[in-house]
């Protein structure tokens, strides 16, 4: 499977969204890989679907409102990962999907969902599976900017933008960190 042929059936090369979609993607999709290449000698993980879903985790942003990348839709931002999850469901990608309606921060739950009245479905959306927390943590370290690749973030700068959810959200993160980080990262 070709996750850029497949960002490419939903998004004109040359436009804004495509751009940012490519320049994030690579980003995190390079980390994301990297990590389970890493773990992958002494752990399963399904490495390819990692690179896959990395690269297309974010396919639902362009059904959201918003301008400044090229976003033309009506959807708030935060329904990017389940507009996604439903684009890859539809391409017969189960798995990818499930790492796109999962990849919000650290997750999103039901609690999270009502606590911030989010419009979103009330089901439980954290990442579940080595290869869905691996994307999860990967794209927390890049920004989607129309200007072109937006980041790495320090670890210090990933836990107190988590940390206005909560500390539960940063413990999240800091597993997750100790069990993925890389020399230099």
């Amino acid at each position: 499977m070709d996750p850029i042929s497949l960002l490419e059936s939903h998004y004109l090369p040359g436009t804004v969204v495509h751009r940012v979609l490519l320049d994030h993607g690579r980003q995190v999709a390079e980390l994301a890989t990297a990590v389970a290449k890493r773990l992958s000698r002494t752990t399963p993980v399904d490495v390819d679907l990692v690179n896959e879903a990395a690269w297309l985790h974010d396919i639902g942003i362009g059904l959201t409102s918003i301008a400044r990348l090229g976003c033309g839709g009506v959807a708030p931002y935060i329904a990017h990962g389940v507009l996604g999850a439903d684009l890859l469901r539809a391409a017969g990608l189960p798995r990818h999907a499930l790492v796109c309606e999962r990849h919000i921060g650290v997750g999103l739950g039901i609690a999270d969902i009502d606590r911030q009245q989010l419009p979103l479905p009330r089901r439980e959306m954290c990442p579940e599976t080595l290869e869905e927390q691996i994307v999860a943590y990967a794209d927390l370290f890049f920004s989607k900017t129309p200007d072109g690749p937006g980041g790495p973030l320090s670890v210090a700068a990933v836990r107190a933008k988590l940390s206005r959810f909560g500390s539960a959200k940063v413990a999240v993160f800091d597993r997750w960190h100790a069990c993925f980080a890389l020399k230099g990262h």
